[in-house]
This record gives structure tokens, sequence and C-alpha cells, in this order.
């Protein structure tokens, strides 16, 4: 659709790590979206959402209503909205479909195709080599079994257990300061050259990693992570022709790195 662009954002982490510090950012990440509703084609929030999000048969999270509202006012003026699930909110189920008619992506990643570009598009977490441990935990709180015991919990001590480990978390505590790690340690890079090695695409969206970062791969391919709302406050958008990584903040763009 011409003069129509789509936008990437991910790691909200609303919810941490209280609640007049996440308020603050969720007012700041309602006024982006309502900056770019004016040329969205299509809005993909890539994973982690929300610091944790579990949805019980009558119950969901308390709060978050300015930022769910705003979804409601996008999806309702036609733009399609895709939440691609990440570690800390991969319990969702059809509360947000149904409400906000959002769409919702429990596997990951996805391929997608736009103005002639390839796509793929995904939180991050568990891909690439090594991290077998949360690979393992993965797989533990993917398991339907287990999702059925959680719900049988009580909200009250389920959402309790869920913020008492939130408040321990590097997000919490602000003990987190993110550096590239060379390619060769940076498993998502690692990722995308052994999919480029099978198939071409054009742009590796991942989230995760709560670094900004916009690397050149062969044959003109682009590894783009999507840093965060917490540090960062970064977005990509396609323009149909060239995709860029953006400060929201300060409006400009995340140089790319050559490595």
């Amino acid at each position: 659709m011409q003069g129509k662009k789509i936008y990437f954002a991910s790691d909200f982490h609303l919810g941490v790590p209280d609640f007049h510090k996440s308020l603050e950012r969720e007012k700041k990440i309602c006024s982006w979206l309502n900056e770019i509703k004016q040329d969205a084609e299509r809005i993909f929030l890539v994973g982690d959402v929300f610091d944790f999000w579990f949805e019980h048969k009558y119950t969901v999270p308390k709060g978050f209503v300015r930022f769910l509202g705003k979804l409601a006012e996008l999806t309702d003026n036609g733009i399609p909205v895709e939440i691609i699930v990440g570690n800390h909110d991969m319990w969702m189920r059809d509360y947000l479909v149904k409400e906000l008619n959002i769409t919702i992506h429990h596997q990951q990643p996805i391929v997608r195709t736009f103005y002639g570009k390839k796509f793929m598009i995904g939180h991050g977490d568990g891909l690439g080599p090594n991290d077998y441990q949360y690979k393992l935990i993965k797989k533990i709180f993917r398991n339907p079994i287990c999702q059925w015991a959680f719900a049988r919990i009580h909200p009250n001590t389920a959402f309790g257990i869920a913020n008492y480990f939130s408040k321990k978390s590097r997000l919490s505590t602000g003990h987190y300061d993110e550096t590239f790690l060379g390619k060769e340690n940076e498993w998502l890079y690692t990722y995308c050259q052994e999919i480029l090695s099978q198939t071409h695409i054009d742009y590796f969206i991942f989230g995760h990693r709560h670094l900004p970062l916009h690397i050149a791969l062969s044959n003109n391919s682009k590894y783009i992570n999507l840093g965060d709302w917490i540090k960062y406050f970064t977005f990509a958008v396609f323009d149909g022709s060239k995709l860029n990584l953006i400060n929201a903040i300060s409006n400009q763009n995340i140089p790319e790195f050559i490595p």
C-alpha cells in the first residue's frame, strides 16, 4: 500500500520494575503508537510486551488499560496488530484475540514477504546455539500439562509467585548493561548466518537481546535487533524499500554495523 509503513517493536516489559515506572513507560509507548497510526500498514510486537502474562479462564493480569485501549483503537481502525510471544508472555491465549482482534503467534520465527522483501520475525529466545538450560526450561513452561497445572492455582497466588520472581530480575533491579559480544558470541547473529546458508532472507527481525543492533550480513541481508523500551526506546520501520532502526525519543537512526 503506497505511503504506508510496517512497524516492529519488542520488549516493553510492562509491569516492571514497579507500577509508576511501568505506567510512565506505558504512556510513552501509547504516544508512539498514536504517532505511527497515521501511516501504519501493520504493526508487529515481537515478544515480551508484558513482563508477565497468564490467562486463567475468567482472569487476566490487572493494568495496562491505556496500552490495551490503544491497541483496540488501532485494530478497530483497520490496522492489523500481530504479537509474537516472548519468554515472559508465552502464556497468552485468546483474550487479546477476542477483545482486541490481535493475531498472536506462539511459534517463532515466522516468515513473511512484504513488497518483494522476505522477513524472518521472532522474539529470538531459544534460537541459535548454546543456552541449553533455558531451552529446557522453555519446553517445561510451554508444556500443556504444566500450563494446566499452573492454571489450577488461584490467581492471587499464581500472580504473586510471578511478581516475586519478576522483582528479582535484572530488569527490576537495574543490574543489566547489554553490550555487543562480538559476532562469534552473538547467538542470534549465528542463527541468522545458519539460516542464510539454507535460504535467502532479506531482513531478520528479533527482540529478546535488549540491545538495538543493525548488522549487515552476507548477500545484502540484515539482522535487526529491536532493543527495548526500558533503556533504548527503539523500533524498526519498513517503508517498502528500506528498513531503519530508530530511537523513538531522539528520532535518530541507529547506524548500520558491518562486522
